[in-house]
């Protein structure tokens, strides 16, 4: 057999069993070809989520100044997928280095963390490994396990033949390392678990779908009641899904929720292990404390986050640091209370009161007992984690926009606003209705002349479009659209 059909052989066992296509160095008319062949037969829709990183990756590219990038967030989100399959179609040559299942490679800085240092060390241990001159991809992958690598971003940006990703979950200290290592010489791209317009995209709804139910938002023109059926179904899947890419990929290829569960608890385990394996010493049960206590206290009617009940004699001061690790790793949300309902919203906040949310409510709705998760999954009313679900799940979707979290509650508890966001001019108030009950709240704070910022707010809940002149009125599912809803027709 000669090189081609080896090259062949090697090809098909690659789609077979879905290997990193990557790995193989090709030339530039082989590889278009291939990757034409596969769409043609739609491998690569079977087997790849669109996501919003891809719009992303290719900006990067077109950049004549780019400099070596860090795509950075929690663990399985989906961040080295979306990295290969963005070099399969735009370089002939890929060096992936995977610092977790190949651990020798973290000898290539012995030598110092100069491009060429590099880049001998590396052909050393491979000599298949092909670096082209503005045709390479050098992919470091699981940065948190040897952070050192990040000193060389400044050098391989200097030298300029190589484009360099780096890709990893940011955990405890190697994340400050990593910063303090790279400063100034690179770009970050924060990765977050599939947001509901990418679900809508795993199940074959394409742009023009997202941009209809958006016109009937800016039209303030109520659904009929079959595409409001169709999306709020759609949102309590991904309620119950989440966004975690195996997860998703599974119910596609099934239709059903046969299977997903199973993927859920494992990935718990896995933050589990991952909180065991870079939480520094008496903090690992501190964290994995706050870890299970997070759907306990969503299902209070006051879900303020309390400490004292985390453990036994448990102090604030003992525990800041560990919510702190969570919320850098990704894995939760965390929601602070405004000290006073009024912009600006920066420096606004007590830091000692907060509410905790999972980063996505796949794990949350995991976590729950086997009764409310089938509740769930039949759209049963079970009161207080329904709730529960709908306020983790909507405080995700505005992080996911950019939205930082924030809620008000005052010393008499007799004012409470779930989130609040903001337009050019305005404080939102924003309330996530799990029934169809009053809002004394928003009506409250809008109409009270104490609080001048707040000229109108937002509910959202199991109900059509609508605006009283004081709030509009908003199915749960375009929550997603807030902020340009915010930005394009109220300034």
């Amino acid at each position: 057999m000669d090189a081609r059909g080896i090259f062949a052989h090697k090809m098909l066992n690659l789609e077979k069993y879905s290997l990193i296509f990557s790995q193989i160095t090709l030339c530039k008319s082989e590889r278009r070809s291939i990757i034409e062949e596969r769409k043609q037969r739609g491998a690569v829709a079977m087997t790849y989520l669109k996501r919003k990183i891809d719009e992303t990756l290719r900006q990067w590219k077109a950049d004549p100044k780019r400099k070596p990038l860090i795509v950075k967030g929690p663990r399985q989100i989906g961040k080295t997928e979306s990295v290969h399959h963005f070099a399969e179609a735009n370089y002939t040559s890929v060096i992936y280095i995977n610092f977790v299942e190949e651990p020798k490679y973290k000898l290539i800085t012995e030598d110092g963390y100069k491009t060429d240092d590099i880049i001998k060390n590396i052909s050393r241990m491979d000599p298949a490994k092909r670096f082209i001159p503005g045709e390479t991809l050098i992919f470091f992958d699981e940065l948190q396990e040897f952070p050192d690598i990040a000193t060389a971003l400044k050098f391989f940006h200097i030298d300029g033949r190589f484009d360099v990703i780096c890709s990893g979950s940011m955990l405890g200290i190697n994340y400050r390392k990593i910063e303090s290592n790279s400063v100034g010489y690179k770009s970050d791209y924060e990765m977050k678990s599939l947001d509901f317009e990418e679900f809508l995209w795993a199940k074959g709804y394409e742009a023009d779908f997202v941009e209809d139910i958006y016109q009937h938002m800016v039209q303030m023109k109520p659904f009929n009641e079959v595409l409001l059926k169709t999306c709020h179904n759609l949102f309590l899947d991904y309620c119950i899904l989440g966004g975690m890419p195996a997860v998703v990929k599974e119910y596609i290829e099934k239709g059903t929720f046969e299977g997903t569960q199973e993927i859920q608890k494992q990935l718990i385990l896995d933050y589990k292990e991952d909180i065991r394996k870079y939480a520094d010493g008496v903090d690992q049960t501190r964290i994995l404390n706050i870890f299970n206590q997070i759907p306990v206290q969503l299902a209070k009617e006051n879900k303020k986050f309390q400490i004292s009940k985390v453990a036994s004699g448990a102090r604030f001061k003992d525990y800041r640091g560990c919510i702190e690790w969570l919320n850098d790793a990704g894995i939760i949300n965390i929601c602070y209370c405004l000290h006073f309902p009024e912009l600006p919203l920066r420096g606004n906040y007590d830091d000692t009161k907060m509410k905790v949310y999972f980063a996505d409510s796949g794990l949350l709705v995991a976590l729950l007992d086997e009764e409310a998760q089938e509740d769930l999954r039949n759209n049963k009313n079970f009161n207080t984690y329904k709730g529960a679900v709908y306020e983790n799940i909507v405080g995700d979707m505005l992080v996911k926009q950019g939205y930082p979290l924030y809620f008000y509650k005052n010393d008499k508890g007799t004012l409470e606003i779930d989130f609040f966001v903001r337009d050019s001019n305005s404080l939102v108030p924003v309330e996530v209705k799990a029934n169809d009950g009053a809002t004394p709240s928003m009506n409250k704070i809008i109409d009270a002349d104490k609080y001048p910022d707040v000229r109108y707010g937002i509910k959202l809940g199991y109900k059509n479009i609508g605006f009283n002149g004081k709030f509009y009125t908003f199915p749960y599912f375009l929550a997603f659209l807030l902020k340009r809803f915010l930005k394009e027709r109220c300034g």
